[in-house]
């Protein structure tokens, strides 16, 4: 099936693209020297091949309506002569029915197929893609319906309806398309059998999909790939390294994609050995240095604690992009190195690097990120505003860098801000928020924004939450309704409520409930030293030092520790952190004797220490 074609056009403007289609062996006539009218012979292969490129190339606006109008004009495509101009008239159509539908132009993809004058298995593929690729389910699965009672559906009208069955409640479809494969005999298909491996796992099922790939007669590479990842999706880190292992016992070689799955299992499960040893794999088939591989073993590496390695393959790797970057980054914030985490996210700023919602939470994960290197909270909030997607990671980072600094009306207004471009709040969300709230004492509100999450947006309030509450109260002296409260809870109180009810006796100094607070901490984290060191400051601040030294000692004879705590300041770019009574730093005897020199000063000015405090370091003095 052969077309004429007339092309007006500049030879030397001719897109590159376009030169297999446009040979010189195909124009049969030319007109004038400087502007050449050719007419081209095209087959049913350059036609179909033509509308793809013009589909890719962005030139759609002007060559597709164009080319759709020489197909309608021409009248093989409308009552072809015998079988085989029939089957080239019919490859032509789709090929315009696929452009519409890539471009997005769904109603005129349908005005289309209903006026085509022939259509297969193919056409109506095409069209039920269009419907789910943009979420018009409804449609989609009307002419599903049509499509199984008049036999015309295939293994890939199945395996499109599976591609975006990936969420739980789609479960039901993929289990109706899996008993329709099964009827039909499809589920024998490879491909069908890789898309319900992949369909159930994406929909939470993975009983199921570790059921199908039992199943399974012929496993090809995609088969296994599936299940690995789907596994890891599932958090099954451990039997998807045990899959992986199993598969390189067999016939079926792993690919790219099938090492990164089992790399994405060693960071889950926090297995390092492994993760090393296909590291080694990596490096003897020579496919260590692809990028996403790179990024992986970094990943891998930061998230075991192997933080110098994770650098070693960032230094030594010949190209890198945001998603390295990314990775190294929140590689280091996890893993103590927050100063050079500040440094580095400030070299991505330098570097232009598009900063992301992971980016985002990372740096402002960092607990000195605040003061440190000139980056403070106007700067979070311009880059925040920079990125170009927001998720809710992103927005709730900045919601709690917000909290964190008590400024609980910025909080809200960025919360407000969030829900209006119908970004979903989570649970985390309201935590930053009710923390605000605690430590501006804004009861109210703190208590507006609890019943908020469960009855607007039916979020089911955690123990911190409710320990946030606890720590609000207690901060305004309210520590009977503070009790009140943790008495009608729902659930059994955790460590975490009896703390923060602590905490608050320990500040206002209220022995009876802090007693009882204590005891009950005690019984749900015996080795929690937070239960002795508040009881401890309670008897302190009453003057009773032969309880608090009880105390103490209990504490020891347990083996209790109390966590050391940290303080630092920032000099020339240069963080310094410090302990009670350090003297490691190497300007150590110089501050001394600097505090020494400040002492009487402040004195003067009319500072005086606390009377019991003084009695309770003396005394501790003296038992040293």
């Amino acid at each position: 099936m052969n077309s004429r074609w007339v092309i007006q056009r500049l030879t030397s403007h001719l897109p590159s693209c376009f030169s297999t289609i446009f040979s010189p062996t195909k124009i049969l006539i030319r007109v004038s020297p400087s502007y050449q009218v050719s007419t081209f012979l095209l087959n049913h292969v350059d036609i179909s091949l033509l509308l793809s490129i013009s589909g890719r190339e962005g030139l759609f606006p002007h060559l597709g309506p164009c080319l759709h109008a020489s197909i309608i004009k021409n009248p093989e495509f409308f009552e072809p002569v015998d079988a085989d101009i029939h089957r080239n008239a019919l490859v032509v159509w789709n090929s315009l029915l696929s452009l519409y539908v890539r471009r997005g132009k769904l109603p005129d993809a349908l005005k289309l197929f209903d006026e085509m004058p022939m259509i297969d298995s193919i056409s109506q593929n095409t069209v039920f893609n269009g419907f789910l690729k943009n979420r018009e389910i409804e449609s989609g699965f009307v002419l599903l319906k049509r499509m199984v009672r008049s036999g015309g559906f295939d293994q890939a009208t199945l395996t499109i309806v599976l591609s975006v069955c990936d969420i739980p409640e789609l479960c039901f479809v993929t289990k109706m398309i899996h008993g329709l494969a099964i009827l039909s005999g499809y589920d024998k298909e490879v491909s069908v059998g890789n898309a319900l491996i992949t369909s159930y796992f994406s929909c939470g099922c993975s009983v199921s999909g570790s059921r199908v790939f039992d199943e399974v007669v012929q496993r090809n590479v995609i088969t296994w790939t599936a299940v690995i990842s789907g596994l890891i999706q599932n958090e099954l880190h451990e039997d998807s390294l045990r899959l992986f292992s199993l598969m390189r016992r067999g016939l079926v070689y792993p690919n790219s994609v099938t090492y990164l799955s089992a790399l994405a299992a060693c960071s889950g499960s926090l297995r390092i050995v492994e993760g090393k040893q296909i590291h080694a794999l990596l490096w003897k088939f020579g496919i260590e240095s692809e990028l996403c591989i790179e990024s992986a073993l970094m990943d891998m590496y930061s998230k075991c604690g192997s933080i110098e390695d994770a650098w070693k393959i960032f230094e030594s790797t010949e190209e890198i992009d945001e998603v390295s970057m990314t990775v190294i980054l929140v590689g280091l914030a996890q893993n103590g190195s927050e100063e050079e985490a500040i440094h580095f996210f400030i070299r991505m700023l330098q570097a232009g690097v598009e900063i992301d919602a992971n980016v985002v939470s990372a740096v402002l994960g960092v607990s000195f990120v605040d003061n440190s290197l000139g980056l403070d909270l106007t700067d979070s909030l311009t880059v925040f505003r920079r990125m170009s997607k927001r998720n809710y990671v992103s927005w709730n980072s900045m919601i709690a860098a917000f909290a964190r600094h008590g400024d609980i009306l910025a909080a809200l207004k960025l919360y407000e801000e969030m829900i209006m471009q119908d970004v979903k709040p989570t649970d985390v969300t309201f935590l930053s928020l009710l923390h605000a709230c605690s430590h501006v004492g804004l009861i109210d509100k703190g208590r507006e924004l609890l019943n908020m999450m469960q009855a607007v947006h039916g979020i089911e309030p955690r123990t911190q939450h409710y320990a946030c509450i606890v720590d609000m109260l207690g901060r305004a002296g309210l520590l009977k309704e503070a009790k009140s409260f943790i008495d009608s809870l729902p659930m059994k109180p955790d460590y975490l409520i009896w703390q923060a009810l602590l905490g608050a006796c320990s500040f206002h100094g209220d022995t009876e409930i802090g007693k009882y607070a204590a005891e009950q901490l005690l019984q749900t984290a015996p080795d929690n030293s937070a239960a002795h060191v508040l009881m401890a400051n309670i008897y302190s601040s009453r003057g009773q030092w032969k309880e608090r030294a009880k105390t103490i000692n209990r504490m020891k004879a347990m083996g209790v520790t109390k966590e050391t705590g940290i303080s630092w300041i920032e000099i020339e770019d240069k963080i310094h952190s410090f302990v009670v009574e350090d003297k490691l730093h190497p300007q150590a005897e110089a501050i001394y004797d600097v505090l020494s020199a400040l002492y009487p000063v402040v004195v003067a000015e009319g500072y005086r220490p606390e009377k019991k405090l003084v009695h309770h370091y003396t005394e501790e003095d003296q038992k040293g």
